[in-house]
């Protein structure tokens, strides 16, 4: 019998939660003076007082949601006095929605299926906390599709006012957006920008040396030692860095653990990896497509059709402008999120006015583009 081989009940991962995209590791690093921000942020409500709202700014993958729950862990294991509520806008993006949510954590069941009016939910929630004494605070992860369902000034304006209704009820509120290009408090009216006043915490792109310490982290915990090579993890970092998300590191390594034991393999190779990629690109395509508006689709679906794996950007803004009738400023500042979103390439063709006429390509499949598009 082949020693170097796995037999069919053996593993070659120690704990595989570590390469799940929704696992808590025990130490998020890099990201300590974030995760001391929010404990700031928080602290007051600790002491039975009013928290500070915090808002959260990063491109996607970069350790915002992570470092909020981890907060909201340490704080439920602290004390009972305070109520964390993580809502992900991207499923719950109304008012009465979200505060269903918040009675749900509060009182262990979700309101009446019958339905109850939101100025009965709201008097409930506010009333509860009053008289437990309990301060509240709430995530709103991908804010941004509050923005574009207009209901964030009703959804901020009521929390954040709660205390006028129900005198003593203590709100804190975090946002989180991963839309580097648009400013939340633009889209706030007077009235919430005057309440909300949020403590801004940046969560910059992780470099190469932070993607490889995170990654060898999960490895070490994530694999039986001697299961990565140095040459693997580098592979692994460097298809990370190209993708500009985390996730799709962590999903890599799985899947390239899984690839090793489908050879009966001890060790993860360098083909592993580079098989696993072609999986776990997705990843990131999957997470940011769901965030773009529905004319930041249309570009892409412009690309799609046109059969041609490049567009000069006047054939493209051609199409654009035939299907959603905008100006060329906001086609211009769409392509430069796209591209910051990493779901087009731009190059220049070094000709038109001062050399600026732009080819944009896609850097994917253009058949895995359009399975994603909900138009």
């Amino acid at each position: 019998m082949n020693k170097d081989l796995l037999l069919w009940d053996q593993t070659i991962f120690r704990e595989e939660q570590y390469f799940e995209l929704d696992f808590l590791p025990e130490n998020l690093l890099h990201r300590e003076s974030q995760i001391r921000s929010l404990q700031f942020s928080i602290g007051p409500a600790l002491r039975g007082a009013t928290p500070l709202n915090a808002y959260c700014r990063g491109a996607p993958g970069t350790g915002k949601t992570s470092a909020v729950l981890k907060v909201f862990e340490e704080v439920e294991n602290a004390t009972q006095k305070v109520l964390p509520v993580y809502i992900n806008c991207q499923v719950d993006s109304t008012r009465y929605a979200i505060f269903a949510q918040i009675f749900k954590k509060l009182f262990g069941y979700p309101p009446p299926s019958s339905g109850i009016s939101f100025k009965k939910l709201f008097s409930q929630i506010a009333k509860h906390l009053v008289e437990k004494k309990r301060v509240l605070i709430v995530a709103l992860d991908d804010i941004n599709y509050l923005m574009m369902s207009k209901e964030i000034d009703d959804v901020l304006y009521s929390l954040l006012r709660m205390h006028e209704v129900q005198p003593g009820a203590k709100v804190g509120v975090i946002s989180i957006l991963s839309d580097m290009t648009l400013d939340m408090a633009k889209d706030l009216s007077p009235q919430v920008q005057s309440v909300f006043l949020p403590e801004e915490i940046v969560f910059p792109q992780y470099s190469v040396d932070e993607i490889r310490d995170i990654l060898k982290y999960r490895i070490k915990y994530g694999f039986f030692p001697n299961v990565v090579s140095d040459e693997v993890l580098e592979k692994v970092t460097q298809y990370t860095c190209e993708a500009g998300d985390l996730r799709v590191g962590i999903n890599m390594l799985k899947r390239a653990g899984l690839n090793a034991e489908r050879r009966a393999s001890r060790n993860v190779s360098v083909e592993d990896v580079e098989k696993a990629y072609e999986g776990s690109r997705y990843v990131h395509l999957n997470y940011v497509v769901r965030s773009l508006k529905k004319e930041e689709k249309m570009i892409l679906k412009c690309i799609v059709d046109s059969g041609k794996q490049e567009l000069m950007s006047g054939e493209l803004y051609d199409c654009f402008k035939e299907k959603t009738n905008l100006g060329y400023t906001s086609f211009y500042e769409m392509v430069n999120r796209l591209e910051t979103l990493k779901l087009v390439t731009l190059s220049s063709t070094g000709k038109g006015t001062r050399g600026q006429s732009r080819i944009i390509s896609l850097p994917y499949d253009p058949k895995e583009i359009e399975r994603r598009i909900d138009l």
